[in-house]
This record gives C-alpha cells, sequence and structure tokens, in this order.
C-alpha cells in the first residue's frame, strides 16, 4: 500500500517536467502567453482555472476508479 504522499510527491514531479519540456522547447510561446495573460481580466483567468480544475480532478477520478 503506498503512502498518499508518494503519489502526490509523483504528481508534482511530473508536473514539473511537463511544464519544463514546455519551457525548453517554447520559451516564445511562453512570453507571448504571459504577455496574453497579463491584459485578461481575473473574472476570466479564475473561469480558466476553475475549468482546467474540474478537468484535472475528472482525469484523477477516471484513473483511480
Amino acid at each position: 500500500c503506498r503512502h498518499p504522499v508518494t503519489d502526490f510527491v509523483a504528481a508534482l514531479g511530473l508536473l514539473l517536467v511537463i511544464e519544463g519540456v514546455v519551457y525548453c522547447l517554447f520559451p516564445d510561446a511562453i512570453r507571448r502567453i504571459g504577455r496574453m495573460a497579463e491584459a485578461m481580466p481575473d473574472t476570466s483567468m479564475r473561469a480558466g482555472g476553475l475549468v482546467a480544475m474540474i478537468i484535472g480532478v475528472g482525469l484523477v477520478w477516471l484513473v483511480r476508479h
């Protein structure tokens, strides 16, 4: 039986790997997206974050059940 913290640390590590690959391969796109994000209203950023969280929870639930 794995400890829940093990899954959390593994997920965090995978997140960092994926983010690192994106930053490494597409630095100009990341800068452009950052400028676009600065111009977005807070409500749009929050809505996008909420949608991402819901999708993430759904994916984890699907994999675990």
